[in-house]
């Protein structure tokens, strides 16, 4: 990973319940960026995912109550900019997102050539024996993506395959601009990569491969895929009537 002189770099991982993976996801991260420091977003945990965190050596914030995906990355969000860090990786806490990416993911910030990176599932899928193919989800989730993908790639007028990926880094500007209060307290997903554009933030993909879940319910379980799609539609519609946020610099 390339280094910039006093440049400080920050992992977020948001978790609800994660007690059981956490500490291999906090673990796996040491060991693939050994300076990036780890802080984990416990979104009121019924388990002890805070202490499992913190007996792996990670920061901790606990919320209060269980108050959403988007609640928990912008505390994320907002203590990287108080604590005034250059870079930030995020990724989930369930053990889907491979650290190993992590590395080559911020060395792509850090040399400004682009804001965001986002990790993608289905970036060069056409490379013969590439093993990005070996995605698993329901159809209907496969179709939710597309869906959102075609949309977003339409309104910033270049190719996003994966907007829903949950694996990002990003750089300092990226960050402050995400503490902002226009920043969705639910689902942050192909919205707010089309807000980033319209601000004049660069984004990029990175390919990458998502594991399987092992067990246990996801962060994002629950979540109706009817009432998913109507609000980003929604969402997507009021960033394309609304000001845009101007960056904080």
């Amino acid at each position: 990973m390339q280094k910039k002189p006093n440049a400080k770099s920050l992992a977020i991982i948001p978790a609800y319940n994660e007690c059981e993976r956490i500490g291999k996801v906090v673990a796996k991260i040491r060991e693939s960026a050994e300076d990036l420091d780890v802080l984990v977003i416990d979104d009121g945990s019924l388990d002890k995912t805070s202490l499992c965190a913190r007996d792996a050596g990670a920061k901790v914030v606990r919320l209060s109550s269980n108050m959403g995906y988007g609640v928990a990355l912008q505390t994320g969000f907002k203590y990287a900019y108080e604590k005034n860090y250059d870079f930030l990786v995020q990724l989930d806490g369930d053990g889907q997102h491979n650290p190993a990416y992590i590395p080559d993911m911020l060395n792509v910030v850090i040399s400004g050539e682009a804001d965001l990176v986002l990790g993608s599932r289905f970036l060069n899928t056409a490379s013969e024996g590439n093993p990005i193919l070996t995605y698993k989800g329901s159809k209907l989730r496969k179709l939710g993506i597309d869906l959102f993908a075609s949309l977003t790639t339409k309104l910033i007028g270049f190719k996003i395959t994966d907007p829903t990926s949950g694996y990002q880094a990003l750089n300092k500007r990226v960050i402050a601009f995400f503490t902002q209060d226009f920043f969705p307290c639910d689902f942050p997903d192909a919205d707010v990569i089309v807000l980033l554009h319209k601000a004049g933030f660069t984004i990029k993909e990175f390919p990458m491969i998502m594991a399987q879940r092992e067990n246990g319910r996801s962060m994002h379980s629950g979540i109706k895929p009817v009432y998913y799609v109507f609000k980003m539609f929604l969402s997507m519609f009021m960033t394309l009537l609304r000001k845009t946020p101007t960056p904080l610099y």
